[in-house]
């Protein structure tokens, strides 16, 4: 199929008008110019439609507005070619070379208390994997306060707690609209026995996904919250931590860091959240 050319693409998303395109157009072949720059020159268009009309072309999804109902905190999802998601893609570098290598799929992102941007972190991270075309599933683990469900406007009501009590089935998965790759499966009803619901079933559930999934990551309760961060870690065999420029503790950080080497988990690395 003949990719089409970044005018019908303005034109089909209502940005430009046919008259438009015609100036466009007669400027483009007086000053030997690209489409863009003339519609841009023409002052017709901005420099965020012609990069998401570019998107469309080269199969990179991202969103323009806010018609889906995510969060803008996803700044993968709207700003993708910001520092921020630069640095993202730079941390999705890495964990290629270090960790999803040799049929590895899943890690646990973790951090040692609340407010450190953890499932922030997590989503975001989530959406640049999808976006290099990596079947991509975003599990939100935290069975006690879950919040990616609001950052992805799904509904919250069925999730990984009934999957795991085997009160549903992956028909909970919910594959995010704008975003091909993209999947999530929220906490759903939050239990009584987070804890030993998942020390059971979670294991045996993240291998059946893994022949469903590229990368499979796994947002994660506080390790001030209990032991569900450092289970859930050694379930999924790797974990990230992530710790909040000038709030983190240096002994909170080193803590948790012991905890999960305890548990066998390989710690991969950290990242140090300023956003």
């Amino acid at each position: 199929m003949k990719s089409q050319t970044i005018g019908s693409l303005l034109l089909e998303s209502g940005k430009i008008t046919p008259a438009g395109a015609e100036r466009i157009l007669r400027l483009q072949k007086e000053r030997g110019m690209l489409f863009g720059e003339a519609a841009k020159a023409l002052g017709l268009v901005t420099e965020r439609d012609i990069q998401h009309v570019l998107a469309q072309q080269f199969d990179f999804p991202f969103l323009s507005n806010n018609k889906s109902g995510l969060s803008f905190e996803l700044v993968a999802a709207y700003k993708p070619f910001s520092t921020q998601v630069e640095t993202l893609r730079a941390v999705r570098s890495q964990l290629m070379l270090r960790w999803f290598i040799d049929n590895r799929k899943t890690l646990a992102i973790v951090s040692p208390v609340n407010g450190e941007g953890r499932s922030f972190f997590t989503a975001n991270l989530a959406i640049v994997f999808s976006q290099l075309g990596e079947r991509t599933l975003l599990i939100d683990a935290d069975l006690r306060q879950p919040r990616q469900h609001k950052l992805f406007n799904v509904d919250g009501k069925l999730g990984l707690s009934n999957l795991l009590a085997e009160r549903a089935d992956t028909s909970v998965i919910t594959q995010i609209e704008g975003f091909r790759d993209l999947s999530l499966l929220p906490a759903g009803t939050l239990p009584p026995n987070p804890l030993e619901l998942i020390g059971r079933r979670l294991e045996p559930c993240l291998e059946s996904l893994a022949s469903e999934y590229d990368i499979i990551l796994l947002d994660t309760p506080a390790g001030s919250q209990g032991s569900d961060a450092q289970t859930l870690a050694a379930k999924a065999g790797g974990a990230l931590l992530v710790a909040r420029q000038h709030k983190t503790r240096l002994v909170k950080l080193e803590a948790m860091k012991n905890q999960l080497e305890n548990t066998g988990t390989a710690l991969i690395g950290s990242i140090i959240n300023d956003f």
